[in-house]
């Protein structure tokens, strides 16, 4: 089959190179044209003679005849004889092209024809011209019509050459698919075939094994669908990516593309959106309509909720939603009365929470693939991909950056890899070193280093005690997070920076929020209990503080007041309502509860920063003298973390992620 398709395709590309006729040749010749006939089917052309002129050629018996034209003007032709004689050097015998008329030599615009008349015999009587000699005046209406041709139709003939030349300008899609009215409503799909083959497999994918494996059945469907429909099954019809931002989602998709083998078609939900009536559903049927004519293909819609958002949502009530019209398409298109055969759907989107319930239902998307934030070994092999190109030590140790990147995407890791080679470019280096990944880690986290930001000694000391704050509470409280690094170099926006190492865990008790909380607050503890004054610093504290209470009560039911109730809404629909769902006497609960765990999380940092005041103050000292600490200085300090089963590795991860005191 593959022998009998190569030959097709040179005679098509044989066709494509014959010169085609381009139909502009046409207005060229007919200009061509009246060109030729001004110039061969006219003479010489006419020169003016005055009274004068007249009056020497009459005397000479030169004048053949006078023809007045329209009353207008006279034409004076010239015998042959007078022409052959001297006289007029400018005119030689003209001779005739067949249906070209006589043309006169002369002529002679006068007023009134009543005076050329009595001029002209007068003339005559006084050369002498006997009756048969005399010269009588004849009278002609002529019509121009190349004239009239030229001053009416030409305008709308040339007015309509370049209306036709735009028009095929824009037909011929010169801006591509959608670039020109005519194909406003054409899909914008970029088409990925045997011809433009997607080089990307999944390989490329690293983590993301139970994904995998469900878009690797879909491939395999399309490979071997007798496989599957010999045992009655049929084949999905979508599948839809869900997962935070930069977790590879469209990668996954690109190597679904690479690994098919079979015609792909990527668009993004927002190419079907456009200010004009009824262009997104059109766009939508041309897409499904080239899918079917390339069935068996896959159909990829990157951010499908540019699109397929809740329909009632919309804000703008009572209006004509385009977006809604074309929701209403793309439903009818998946799963209606026609058939779409060999075509599957993928889509991917961070928001599945706002898409329209029909568009979700099986027969539609039958399969919801959720695409998660990597964990630790997940992470580790997606640096191996990432450092393919990156030239590292040899004794570097890849498992040691997946420890560092707790809650990193797989975009965030692409970016920390290329940010280390960039710093030890930046520093002259042969290799990627490990602190280069430390260093970019740092700065994707909390931003540029700032040491020559001008800070007095009093903000600097303020600054100490507070991140001082938040190392001891995060230290000795049981439940909150390892720290791993504290500075007082301004990074961003902060003026402090503190790093901690989460564990990773998919769900977290009361316990676990609470001395989350006390810790948050340390900072502002210290700055009360020692300095004897509060600052702006806490205001990335109290901000993260004030909202995990209000999850508390609100969401997650650890309030003895409100109970087991929770007032969040998965469903989105709550965004566009007026009312919220509970009354102000609740309401007024929720308040007084959030507010008194966030000061019974306040009174405990309190407790914990007075009862180990001497540490803090070391901890402080340490950081106006080094700016930098690390967990051992910690341990030093306090000794070993209680409850703590990574304590004999902190030493060997020096950085992590940041909780900021932006002062």
């Amino acid at each position: 089959m593959a022998e009998d398709k190569e030959p097709s395709k040179d005679n098509r590309n044989d066709k494509n190179t014959k010169p085609k006729f381009n139909s502009n040749w046409i207005f060229v010749i007919l200009i061509l044209s009246v060109f030729a006939v001004q110039i061969f089917f006219t003479g010489k052309s006419s020169q003016k003679a005055g009274q004068r002129e007249i009056e020497q050629m009459v005397i000479n018996h030169d004048i053949e005849k006078v023809v007045v034209i329209n009353k207008d003007h006279a034409e004076i032709f010239i015998k042959a004889d007078s022409l052959r004689s001297g006289r007029y050097p400018d005119f030689e015998e003209q001779k005739s092209f067949g249906l070209q008329p006589q043309k006169p030599q002369y002529f002679h615009n006068f007023g009134t024809v009543e005076l050329f008349e009595e001029f002209f015999a007068e003339v005559q009587e006084k050369a002498g011209y006997s009756e048969a000699e005399w010269i009588h005046l004849e009278y002609q209406t002529r019509k121009d019509y190349f004239g009239t041709f030229l001053g009416v139709i030409l305008p709308f003939l040339l007015i309509a050459a370049v209306w036709i030349y735009f028009m095929r300008r824009m037909a011929s899609g010169s801006g591509g698919a959608g670039g020109n009215i005519f194909s406003v409503g054409k899909s914008k799909a970029q088409i990925f075939d045997k011809d433009t083959h997607v080089k990307i497999n999944f390989n490329d994918v690293a983590g993301l094994e139970e994904a995998k494996t469900e878009v690797m059945e879909i491939v395999d469907f399309l490979k071997n669908p007798k496989k599957y429909t010999s045992l009655g099954g049929k084949i999905p019809k979508g599948a839809l990516l869900v997962g935070p931002p930069g977790t590879g989602k469209t990668l996954l998709a690109k190597a679904v593309a690479g690994e098919a083998n079979v015609p792909f078609f990527s668009i993004s939900g927002s190419d079907f959106v456009e200010m004009f009536v009824g262009v997104g559903a059109s766009r939508v049927r041309d897409l499904f309509r080239q899918a079917k004519e390339k069935a068996p293909c896959i159909v990829f819609i990157d951010e499908i909720d540019a699109v397929g958002r809740a329909r009632g949502r919309n804000p703008n009530f009572g209006a004509n939603d385009e977006r809604e019209n074309t929701l209403n398409q793309l439903l009818t298109e998946m799963d209606g009365f026609g058939t779409n055969s060999g075509v599957i759907i993928l889509a991917a989107t961070n928001r599945a929470d706002i898409l329209d319930k029909a568009l979700l239902r099986a027969g539609r998307f039958d399969r919801q693939i959720h695409v998660e934030l990597p964990d630790l070994k997940e992470r580790e092999a997606i640096f191996k991909v990432h450092l393919r190109p990156v030239k590292l030590d040899e004794k570097f140790d890849i498992a040691f950056l997946a420890k560092q990147t707790p809650g990193f995407s797989g975009a965030d890791i692409a970016n920390v890899c290329n940010e280390a080679a960039l710093i030890a470019a930046r520093g002259n280096k042969t290799v990627v070193e490990k602190q280069d990944f430390l260093d970019a880690i740092d700065r994707i986290i909390g931003g540029l280093e700032k040491k020559n930001k001008i800070i007095s000694l009093e903000e600097k000391k303020t600054i100490a005690y507070h991140e001082a704050g938040h190392a001891t509470c995060s230290w000795l409280l049981e439940h909150a997070s390892p720290l791993l690094k504290v500075t007082i170099i301004p990074r961003g926006k902060a003026l402090g920076a503190a790093w901690y190492l989460p564990e990773e865990r998919s769900i977290s008790t009361r316990e676990h929020i609470l001395d989350e909380l006390a810790y948050a607050l340390g900072g502002r503890a210290a700055e009360e209990i020692v300095i004897g004054k509060i600052s702006t610093g806490a205001l990335s504290d109290l901000e993260k503080v004030t909202k995990q209470a209000y999850a508390m009560v609100a969401w997650f039911g650890m309030s003895g007041e409100i109970g087991n109730m929770s007032y969040y809404d998965s469903s989105g629909q709550s965004d566009y309502g007026f009312t919220k769902p509970y009354s102000e006497k609740t309401a007024e609960l929720i308040d007084s509860e959030a507010k008194k765990i966030v000061e019974e999380s306040y009174l405990k940092a309190k407790e914990i920063i007075s009862s180990n005041i001497d540490g803090l103050r070391q901890l402080a000292d340490q950081l106006l003298e080094k700016e930098v600490i690390f967990s051992e200085d910690l341990e030093r300090i306090f000794g070993k973390r209680r409850g703590d089963t990574t304590a004999r590795d902190m030493t060997e991860q020096p950085k992590s992620i940041e909780d900021t005191a932006a002062v």
